[in-house]
């Protein structure tokens, strides 16, 4: 079949791709068309192929459908990377429903919030993850539970030494309530005879973002969006090989960049997947020397991680061609090592979850420039415009807004009109990120105009923790903000003023975060404070971060174990 999308790129010239009008799934269709024994998944050393996988995600769509899931309806994927999550995503939009992605680091006030306001009446859920569900199902839309074991696409030898090793330990096993029902119960349904019309203009994603007020928001990401999207990241790869790369898929699919880039990427590719549910360094370096991937998106975290792992040099990981890292600044030396240890390209990139994903990134095959974000992707047109007005055009070299437009910008945000005024605006997306572009046109974060917290490459919204601290009943006022890290990037510290005459200490703070708020949000540095400053009767964020990076300065930082992403570290506390 010719693919006229498909063309070479060179990174500063116009691109203007041919994107054609199907929906996202049309890629999974026509790579198990054209290679249906192609391996599209690796899993604990099991193998599905593109047919295998294609049928699969069309029998989860006849099941939803039999359910009663109609077009438009929401269906929440409560799931790590495994092969569930794919099947159930592609099973999802082939059903003409909207997929809804849930964190699964989240804790129950933050799946609530998220289930009910998208409005999700199904879910399909990791057993481990069930109790939860169950838990809080009743004050939301909740009306079909669909649970799958982790367990269920593992080789038999694995199968079994997970059931007597791992399952009754870690809560995999469950029992499910009266109505609701098990994967592969589902997956017998026939693919319906008469498919679900879904238009390119139809949504298909909720992506979820703190945005610019910090109040959780879905990003809505159409078909057209996230076909554009997969198409512009390819065309940046200008000596890919259709259906012979592997892509390590160690960035979350809950992730919009993992859902995109290691996923959607993958897929229209005709690419093989080799999925990580979660990164372990040690794990990483055996897959990598096992299944040779040749693709690996990532956060710096991930590749500093393998940088200075003891024994890396006894690993082959030279099968990595290419690497594009977003999230968080690339420092050059991770840069550098990392390519001496595999031989491959690693360029930084940057996007948003409302321009699912990229909108930039650093040419694999030509210059890239240090502290750069490098060039636009192929048919996004970008401007820096004043910080006062937002509509003039910033000279060469000076700071402003970056804005941004193209194919692959949000159509906005769900049931928030005013929210999404506020960031489309004449067609142009602005991204609350300053910025600055040289006179090659390369571009540069400078700051960020929202206050997000960029931790291990994950955001980190602070009014979200504000919010939670100001619960808790001896806090008088708290202020939180990112401070830097040398492995996560930043890490977020939290300052609390204490009501009068009350005592607290940081641990009873940080467990009563815990319960409320994932772990990888919750304060891993906190100081009691007087006084906190203000002006205009609000706290002054910017004094306490830059009062902090000058302390900051004059002392050592202690460094901490970099082999995992968003786990729960000690609170250092001081007065």
């Amino acid at each position: 079949m010719d693919k006229p999308w498909l063309k070479h790129y060179e990174p500063g010239v116009p691109a203007n791709i041919f994107y054609p009008r199907v929906p996202l799934h049309h890629f999974l269709e026509e790579a198990a068309r054209q290679y249906p024994n192609n391996t599209a998944l690796i899993f604990h050393d099991a193998k599905i192929t593109y047919q295998q996988l294609n049928t699969l995600a069309d029998r989860f769509a006849s099941a939803l459908v039999n359910l009663g899931v109609k077009k438009g309806d929401r269906v929440a994927l409560y799931l790590p990377n495994c092969p569930q999550f794919v099947l159930g995503f592609y099973g999802a939009l082939k059903a003409g429903a909207v997929a809804v992605p849930i964190n699964t680091l989240y804790v129950e006030r933050e799946v609530q919030h998220q289930l009910n306001d998208a409005g999700a009446e199904t879910i399909l859920v990791l057993s481990r993850y069930y109790p939860l569900v169950q838990k809080i199902r009743s004050q939301t839309p909740l009306q079909n539970v669909i649970a799958t074991n982790i367990k269920e696409y593992f080789t038999p030898l694995e199968r079994t030494r997970f059931t007597l090793t791992r399952e009754r330990q870690e809560g995999y096993r469950v029992t499910l309530a009266e109505g609701d029902r098990w994967l592969p119960n589902l997956l017998g349904w026939s693919p319906t005879a008469q498919r679900v019309v879904v238009e390119p203009e139809d949504t298909a994603l909720f992506q979820y973002t703190g945005g610019m007020t910090g109040v959780p928001k879905a990003a809505m990401g159409t078909h057209r969006n996230l076909v554009a999207n997969s198409l512009q990241l390819r065309a940046w790869f200008t000596d890919l090989r259709e259906g012979e790369e592997v892509v390590l898929a160690a960035l979350p699919f809950f992730h919009i960049y993992g859902l995109v880039f290691c996923m959607c990427f993958a897929v229209q590719a005709a690419g093989a997947m080799l999925l990580m549910p979660r990164f372990e360094v040690d794990e990483a370096l055996e897959l990598i020397a096992s299944y040779r991937p040749t693709i690996f998106p990532g956060v710096p975290t991930m590749y500093v991680a393998i940088n200075k792992h003891p024994q890396v040099t006894r690993y082959d990981i030279r099968s990595i061609r290419a690497c594009l890292s977003g999230a968080a600044p690339l420092p050059v030396e991770v840069k550098n090592r990392f390519e001496q240890l595999t031989g491959g390209k690693l360029c930084e990139a940057y996007g948003l979850s409302e321009t699912p994903t990229a909108t930039h990134c650093n040419p694999i095959r030509g210059l890239n420039k240090a502290g750069s974000i490098g060039l636009p992707l192929p048919d996004v047109e970008c401007r820096i415009v004043d910080l006062e007005t937002g509509s003039k055009d910033v000279p060469v070299g000076e700071i402003g807004e970056l804005v941004v437009r193209g194919p692959n910008v949000m159509k906005g945000y769900w049931n928030m009109p005013q929210e999404t005024r506020q960031v489309l605006r004449d067609g142009w997306l602005y991204t609350g990120d300053i910025a600055r572009m040289d006179g090659d046109g390369y571009f540069y974060i400078v700051d960020r105009k929202k206050d997000i917290i960029i931790a291990g490459g994950f955001n980190i919204y602070p009014r979200e923790i504000e919010a939670v601290l100001g619960e808790h009943p001896k806090v008088q006022a708290a202020v939180v903000a990112g401070v830097p890290d040398e492995y996560r990037g930043e890490t977020v510290k939290a300052y609390v003023m204490l009501k009068p005459g009350e005592k607290a200490t940081a641990e009873e703070i940080s467990e009563f975060c815990r319960q409320r708020l994932a772990r990888y949000k919750v304060p891993t540095a906190l100081e009691f404070r007087d006084t906190l400053p203000k002006g205009a009767g609000k706290v002054l964020r910017r004094t306490i971060v830059e009062e902090e990076r000058r302390q900051e300065a004059q002392r050592a930082r202690p460094q901490q174990p970099p082999e995992r992403l968003a786990e729960e570290e000690p609170v250092r506390w001081r007065r």
